[in-house]
This record gives C-alpha cells, structure tokens and sequence, in this order.
C-alpha cells in the first residue's frame, strides 16, 4: 500500500488545531474520559498510541503519568509530537507492521488514526490483528473508524455531491461508499466493523461514538458559552453508547478485549 498521499496530507493538515477546535474538543474530551475509564482499571498500564498524529493523546496521557508509546507514519508529524513533548518515544511505522515490538507488550493499544486510511478490508484486519498481538491477554484495544453513513449525508447531500459521486462509481446503489487512496478517508460500517471484531476473535466491551451529532451542528456547538458546552460535553457522553445513535455519528471507537 502506497503512503504518500495521506503523508502530504498530513503534511499540510493541523490535526492539534482540529481537535482543539470546539467541536474538535467534543470527540476529544468524550474518548479521554473513556479512556480513563478503562486506564484505572489497570495497575501502572503501558500504552501503545498507533498511529500518534502529532500526539494529542500520547501527550495527554503522559502528562497524567502513564507510559506511553507513540507510534506514526508521518515524519512530519513526529517531529511536531517530539517538539512538544520529547520524553515520549515516538517510532515511525505503520499499523500493519508493528514487528518492532514484542507480543503481549501493553495494556492498552489506542488506534484513533489507521483504519481512516486504510481502505482494502484486508488492511484492516492486519493492522487489528497486529494490535492484538503487542496487547497483553486482559488489555484493550480502543479503534476508531470513519462511518459511512456520516460522509454520505454531509459529502453527497449537504454539500451536494451525490450526482457526481454516484457517477464516478464512488457510491453504490445501497449507499455504500468506495473510495480508495486518493480520496484519503476510508468509510466503514457496523457491519464492517462487527466482521472485524469477529474475525480477529476479540470481546467487544463497548462501542461508542465520541462527537455524535457534534459535527452536523458545528456552528451551533462553536457558538456555545462555556457553560452550555460543559451541559453538551455531558450530553454526548450519557448518548455516546446509545445503539440507535451511534452509526450516524462522524466517527466510532470500538473498544475490544483480547481474552
């Protein structure tokens, strides 16, 4: 699989300022206060953040005190996470291949950024099989996925691509979407995404979305005095579970067991 795309991408993309952005902060704040959750359960837990960025997370949770690992693909990226916190190790590598790292070495394996880019089905499975192999009998898994269903009602109808999405075969007459390197998001289902879990044999201990509407209403949410935002901050987080909400949602994250 060719990277250079995402990397130019990546190049150019402020991934910090995105998630610094109040709408960004919902999706950021929402996965933190899962991850914690299941973090405390764990006596001094190593983390493996795959797939870093510029180390949002990794830099958080090193700031709490955890031993974090922060693994990207993009240089440019790494040099921003090590600028601004270089007691992290970074190595760059892709998700697919994590043979730099023993099996059964963390607690915790964060992939928040890979299945994005990845758009054959055999390319996510690898990089979930090679997560679960580097994660400790007992840990975690937290992925992320884009959803499909979020990128047809905001791409194809909001901003009025469907005609010329369905024409250049980028959708299918069920609304499934096929996108491929070019367009740099991959977008998945729950079916695709329970397939997965079942395929690579791990326990699925919750699935939740961490913005849930937030990214149809950005204005609204951008616009929120600070007590507003907590009340909504609050919101998210009590329906982030809900199975009737989840699948419309920007974004999902799956979090596995490995037993």
């Amino acid at each position: 699989m060719k990277f250079n795309s995402i990397e130019e991408y990546y190049n150019k993309f402020n991934e910090n300022r995105r998630l610094k952005s109040r709408h960004g902060q919902v999706e950021f704040n929402i996965s933190m206060r899962y991850l914690l959750k299941y973090l405390n359960q764990y006596e001094k837990p190593r983390i493996i953040d795959i797939g870093a960025g510029t180390g949002k997370y990794s830099i958080e949770l090193e700031k709490m005190g955890f031993d974090v690992v922060a693994v990207e693909l993009v240089k440019h990226n790494l040099e921003v996470l090590h600028a601004s916190n270089p007691k992290i190790k970074a190595v760059q590598a892709n998700a697919l291949n994590l043979s730099m790292f023993e099996s059964e070495t963390f607690d915790i394996a964060i992939l928040f950024g890979p299945m994005y880019h990845l758009f054959e089905f055999k390319d996510k499975l690898k990089a979930l099989q090679e997560a679960k192999r580097i994660t400790k009998k007992g840990g975690l898994i937290f992925v992320a996925y884009c959803l499909n269903d979020y990128s047809i009602i905001t791409y194809a109808f909001i901003e009025n691509h469907i005609k010329e999405v369905i024409s250049e075969g980028k959708l299918t007459t069920n609304f499934i979407t096929n996108t491929n390197i070019e367009d740099l998001y991959s977008y998945d289902t729950l079916d695709t995404i329970n397939k997965l879990k079942d395929i690579v044999k791990l326990k699925r201990e919750i699935i939740f979305s961490p913005d849930g509407p937030t990214d149809y209403i950005r204005r609204t949410v951008n616009n929120m005095d600070g007590e507003t935002f907590k009340i909504y901050l609050n919101y998210i987080e009590t329906i982030s579970a809900k199975p009737e909400l989840i699948g419309a949602g920007s974004h999902i994250v799956d979090v596995l067991k490995k037993e």
